[in-house]
């Protein structure tokens, strides 16, 4: 079937393909207004050394060592444990989360991420994550027994932005449910027009004006021979595959065979020649 012939079936059930579409179009549209908009609120907050270790120059951004990306790793993973999930849940964040060392980060930079569907929750949830992130930093240097002026500090670099609105996920659904409804009314129109050529055959033009169907077998033997008697013996097996094969049939035997008389060579009279006047 070539593209020719696929509009042709398409122009042919368009009362299939159209309602199928339309279906389609208004399914999406409505999940277009019934899916939540999901939106997302992200700070950034950086390792700090100690105020003991940034004694020498008074500035810490220019001592940040290479322990503080793996003091970062060590936190990231600890506030996205189930007990700080819980302790969260307790302080009134639901929302889903993450905190993980950003992107192509040069340094010891945390990544704060909240999403959820309310806009003003989302950004209370970040700003409450980033207390909770700060305030675990310090617990886990007290359970060591740091002496304060020697624990690593926590900075905000980038503070909570404005949730923003998440729209990929949610058209690639759409997209998805739209591919979805356009194949099933095509596999509909194309059923459709299978069913109707199977239930009315093609016919052909008779030399008489008579039409007949094209898929009719040509009529054997017996068949033209006319509708057979009561009387008529039905053929064997045997008789089919010799007719099949184009064998003779042999002659039917409940008819008595008559033999003739065969006269001796003597008795035979002898044909009488024409007189000699006759030419």
């Amino acid at each position: 079937m070539d593209l020719a012939e696929i509009f042709r079936v398409m122009r042919r059930r368009w009362y299939v393909l159209v309602p199928g579409l339309l279906l389609t179009a208004v399914l999406t549209a409505g999940a277009w207004f019934l899916v939540p908009v999901s939106y997302q609120s992200q700070s950034t907050v950086a390792m700090l050394n100690s105020r003991k270790g940034a004694a020498a120059d008074g500035n810490p951004f220019l001592s940040m060592e290479p322990s503080l990306t793996g003091m970062a790793d060590s936190l990231a993973r600890n506030v996205n444990s189930d007990a700080a999930k819980a302790d969260l849940k307790a302080e009134g964040l639901t929302l889903k989360y993450e905190a993980k060392i950003a992107d192509n980060a040069q340094g010891p930079l945390l990544w704060l991420t909240v999403t959820g569907e309310d806009r003003d929750a989302v950004l209370k949830g970040n700003k409450t994550l980033m207390a909770f992130t700060a305030q675990r930093l310090k617990e886990l240097q007290a359970d060591q027994k740091v002496n304060p002026e020697s624990m690593i500090r926590i900075t905000t670099i980038v503070p909570p932005q404005t949730p923003e609105p998440q729209l990929k996920n949610k058209i690639q659904y759409l997209v998805m449910a739209a591919g979805l409804g356009v194949v099933l009314s095509l596999v509909a129109t194309f059923f459709a027009e299978a069913r109707r050529r199977g239930a009315k055959p093609k016919h052909r033009q008779e030399p008489d004006g008579r039409q007949e169907p094209e898929n009719r077998q040509a009529p054997g033997p017996r068949e033209a021979a006319g509708p057979e008697s009561a009387d008529t013996p039905r053929p064997t097996a045997a008789d089919l595959v010799e007719e099949s094969f184009g064998a003779e049939p042999e002659p039917p035997r409940d008819q008595p065979t008559v033999q003739l008389p065969v006269l001796p060579v003597a008795e035979r009279r002898q044909a009488k020649r024409p007189p000699s006047w006759v030419k």
